[in-house]
């Protein structure tokens, strides 16, 4: 069964960094695009991040210059650098990845059980 683990969430101060990652198993073949997303209290989903199989990137405005995304397409895994951390970026975080070819199947796009960022002022 293909699944997202996600870890490097925390507690830290403004200012400071933290990284994410998340590794996705289960006899992975390929992955198409794979991403960040954050969702705050009552707040909607929102994109953070966005990187294709070549690694083209994609950022929302509110993370641009701050955030990094990366991934390591042997070890089907993507990262998420934060840096200047701001108490507006407590949210949970969740890791997305599209169009999965596994040995079991096809998957669409596939969701992390998320996990939480906590900035403090």
């Amino acid at each position: 069964q293909v699944q997202l683990v996600e870890s490097g969430g925390g507690l830290v101060q403004a200012g400071g960094s933290l990284r994410l990652s998340c590794t996705a198993s289960g006899n992975i073949l390929s992955i198409n695009s794979m991403g960040w997303h954050r969702q705050a209290p009552e707040k909607q989903r929102e994109l953070v991040a966005d990187i294709s199989r070549g690694g083209s990137t994609t950022y929302g405005d509110s993370v641009k210059g701050r955030f990094t995304i990366s991934r390591d397409n042997a070890k089907n895994t993507v990262y998420l650098e934060m840096n200047s951390l701001k108490p507006e970026d407590t949210a949970v975080y969740y890791c997305r990845a599209d169009r999965i070819q596994s040995a079991s199947g096809y998957t669409f796009r596939l969701w992390g059980q998320g996990t939480q960022v906590t900035i403090s002022s």
